[in-house]
């Protein structure tokens, strides 16, 4: 078994959501210092009470802390960060912990016709969170919501093995909502379907809609690490010991033996193979 890590930054995300906030990280952390877990016995989120996420996340948290010494950890997944950011921060105050938040004051701050899309797993979707940030962010804007977890679940279980006509038709009937809605800007509200954002991309232009930029909180999320990095010294590890391409852990929670789309799911990050954490 691979040593642990000490120090290391830990994304969470009850499946391979979160891979693509891990990878944005790696502009500013050495990559050896990012660990992933995949909580795929808890998958999804999206569908459960905020009183199970609460319950999953402490317990994952737990045997996290139990297994590793991370020096902070990324809630990668908007339900899981909205509903048990807060506490995760109370069971652990010396452990730096960053959530996730849909970017919906980045498209209210940059649209040109007045009216974005959110598209969001269904318990997203269907919380007064979503509400209370279209209030404080796009009060000026029409917002146009779909709950996809059909998407959810497709990038999860299906989208290593689709093609891009696959792919393509998994997204067409959202897109062209939000196109005949007339909306500018499409934000991606469930961490999962970063997965997609080129699939996305080019079923806008197909429907004439070069005008659409698709929208995530990727960026914001990197501001605050490379700040925690710098906080933490994990940056001048990385220029120090110039050893980018070291792979991280891959971790997930179901038990053996792991699907093999997690072990494929690993290369295409540049992981380590999985482990049951």
């Amino acid at each position: 078994m691979t040593s642990p890590v000490k120090g290391s930054i830990v994304f969470i995300s009850s499946g391979v959501g979160g891979l693509p906030y891990l990878e944005c990280a790696r502009t500013c952390i050495s990559g050896r210092m990012l660990n992933y877990l995949a909580d795929n016995a808890g998958f999804p989120y999206g569908t459960k009470t905020s009183r199970q996420i609460e319950d999953l996340l402490l317990e994952r948290t737990r045997r996290l802390m139990a297994r590793l010494l991370p020096a902070a950890i990324v809630i990668a997944s908007n339900t899981a960060s909205h509903v048990g950011l807060s506490i995760l921060q109370r069971a652990h105050p010396d452990l730096p912990i960053v959530g996730t938040v849909p970017a919906i004051k980045v498209a209210a701050a940059s649209t040109k016709s007045g009216r974005i899309g959110v598209i969001a797993s269904e318990r997203t979707i269907a919380d007064p969170y979503i509400d209370d940030l279209i209030v404080r962010y796009a009060a000026d804007a029409e917002v146009v919501k779909l709950a996809a977890q059909d998407l959810v679940y497709f990038v999860e279980k299906r989208f290593l093995g689709s093609d891009r006509a696959e792919r393509a038709a998994a997204v067409e009937t959202y897109v062209r909502t939000f196109v005949e809605a007339g909306v500018d800007r499409i934000v991606l509200a469930c961490t999962h379907f970063l997965h997609l954002e080129e699939d996305f991309s080019a079923c806008c232009l197909a429907f004439g809609a070069a005008n659409v930029q698709i929208v995530d909180s990727r960026q914001e999320v990197l501001k605050r690490l490379a700040q925690l990095a710098h906080e933490l010294g994990l940056d001048q590890e990385a220029e120090e010991t110039d050893d980018d391409s070291e792979e991280g852990r891959f971790f997930l929670t179901g038990e053996p033996p792991f699907d093999t789309d997690y072990g494929r799911w690993a290369r295409r990050f540049g992981l380590l193979p999985p482990e049951r954490l």
